[in-house]
């Protein structure tokens, strides 16, 4: 299975090039912009045709904090279903033996975004993660894994879940995609990773740069699982 993951794509999605030979493409959420899911609607709405219409059979995709037009239900699982598109939310389906589960939650930062959790609770959702899984699909990433940005205070931070981090060391799963974390000027947070201690690869599949929308830094990671 020739997997294409992507994430962030914020609109420009239109931008990316698409990859040869894909048998299945992951989106970890942010597919737009605005708060106001009114007008956050619309961009969603564009954003699931165009992923329709990819030439890849396999179609999978999370939501993230900017989408909330999904997290208020003015998009729903049957939006994407009728589309061709497996909506994951706290929910696993299996892809020719592929077992993937996907989240929309991210720990709460500021007021007004989607599928935000206190991060002292994010655990409660990973602990629904089977035994078995393959593949784990999240809009943010595991604390120290291709998460390293700037705070308020413009200092450096490692942005992602801890919580999400020792789940994933117990499970072992095959593959982890997440985005939510984009590069900066800089800093590198698009690529992939192992850690020492697992065989998992951890994908950030975000496709701008903070500060620099419009331009893609990154075309998403391709695997052979």
């Amino acid at each position: 299975m020739k997997i294409w993951h992507i994430s962030d794509t914020h609109t420009f999605h239109g931008l990316l090039t698409i990859p040869e030979n894909i048998d299945m493409v992951i989106h970890s959420g942010d597919v737009s912009n605005p708060q106001n899911q009114y007008l956050n609607k619309p961009e969603v709405e564009n954003f699931i045709y165009w992923f329709s219409k990819l030439p890849i059979k396999y179609k999978v995709f999370v939501a993230g904090n900017h989408d909330t037009s999904i997290e208020k239900k003015l998009i729903n699982k049957m939006d994407f279903e009728s589309n061709g598109i497996t909506y994951l939310e706290n929910d696993f389906v299996e892809i020719e033996g592929l077992k993937i589960w996907g989240s929309p939650i991210t720990p709460t930062f500021g007021t007004g975004w989607a599928f935000n959790k206190n991060r002292a609770k994010t655990h409660e959702v990973w602990a629904k993660i089977p035994d078995g899984t393959d593949i784990v699909v999240t809009h943010g990433p595991p604390k120290g894994v291709l998460d390293l940005s700037y705070d308020r205070l413009n200092q450096l931070e490692f942005c992602g879940d801890n919580s999400l981090k020792k789940k994933m060391l117990s499970l072992n799963p095959k593959l982890v995609c997440f985005g939510h974390i984009h590069n900066c000027e800089d800093i590198i947070n698009a690529g992939t990773m192992k850690l020492s201690v697992s065989d998992t690869i951890y994908s950030n599949g975000s496709v701008v740069t903070d500060g620099k929308f419009g331009k893609l830094s990154s075309n998403g990671n391709v695997f052979e699982i």
